[in-house]
């Protein structure tokens, strides 16, 4: 499956989007989610893994290229881009600790309704970090 999630600077989940096929590539899900034209139009900056190359100017990504073919300030930016984008990590993580979740063999309409309980239950648990 192919969910998208947007959390915020301290890797808190703050949404997840409606669950598509796995073979659905990452810039398609979040175009057909809207998320790439609210971001623009919001003018918020986010950053994303290298899955999302010519998402448009509000998404940040890595430059491509084997590691030493890359300059040093293009090393150095991947280097603060990972940084940025481990902060959020746990929100990933968040979702993937859910046993229902993994390894699920049915419609991306009973899984879009497995993820939004489960977001729930994380926005509405006191102890959510």
């Amino acid at each position: 499956m192919n969910v998208q999630v947007l959390a915020d600077p301290a890797g808190r989940l703050l949404w997840a989007s409606p669950a598509l096929p796995g073979a659905v590539h990452d810039i398609r899900a979040a175009r057909e989610h809207g998320i790439l034209d609210a971001l623009t139009s919001a003018e918020i900056d986010c950053w994303a893994d290298k899955g999302y190359q010519g998402a448009g100017p509000a998404v940040r990504v890595p430059y491509r290229g084997r590691w030493d073919n890359l300059s040093e300030g293009q090393q150095a930016a991947n280097r603060s881009q990972a940084k940025i984008r481990a902060l959020v990590e746990p929100a990933i993580a968040t979702l993937k600790t859910w046993r229902l979740l993994r390894k699920l063999r049915c419609s991306t309409t009973h899984i879009t309704s497995l993820v939004q309980a489960v977001l729930t239950l994380h926005l509405t648990c006191p102890n959510r970090g």
